[in-house]
């Protein structure tokens, strides 16, 4: 097993893992299935924005895979990230999701980052215990924010301050 850049090789790994989650989970609050289009502008934009795409590889097998990207569009929020973990459904509970946290924590101080920020589905106990885990904080709750499952979503917004120079 080994964590490593992604390249567009692995797009369809990718979607498979992120569709998934899309369908089942509300580790993503999309509503809908995306396609291979979808996954090459996903790339551009990590690219374009020298973001990284890391991924746990087993034997040629994508385990899992996690990136950061714009927090927000506005200038002032230029040295804040916004972090997405994405596990295949058989790997979930194996640590994997911590080892690439942590790497991508890593490649942020790296970058320059100050701050990294993640939006928790309430209800996601175990990503929030991750991010715990890897020292960010709770910031708050905002209430009923998104819709799925037939329900309201609460969205946790979690943060980590990274050492700057």
């Amino acid at each position: 097993m080994q964590i490593m850049n992604l390249g567009r090789e692995y797009a369809k790994d990718m979607l498979a893992i992120y569709n998934e989650a899309v369908l089942n989970t509300t580790a993503s609050f999309d509503l809908q299935c995306r396609d291979l289009e979808y996954m090459n502008d996903y790339f551009s934009d990590k690219e374009a924005g020298n973001f990284p795409i890391l991924g746990i590889v087993e034997e040629g097998t994508l385990l899992g895979y996690a990136s950061y990207g714009t927090f927000r569009p506005r200038a002032a929020y230029k040295r804040t990230v916004e972090v997405s973990i994405y596990i295949h459904k058989d790997q979930r509970g194996k640590g994997l999701g911590q080892m690439l946290l942590s790497q991508l924590i890593a490649k942020a101080v790296e970058q320059q980052y100050h701050c990294m920020v993640a939006a928790i589905d309430a209800q996601n106990k175990i990503s929030i215990y991750v991010h715990q885990k890897a020292g960010f904080s709770l910031c708050g709750v905002v209430k009923e924010v998104g819709y799925k499952f037939d329900s309201y979503r609460d969205l946790v917004f979690m943060q980590l301050l990274l050492p700057t120079s």
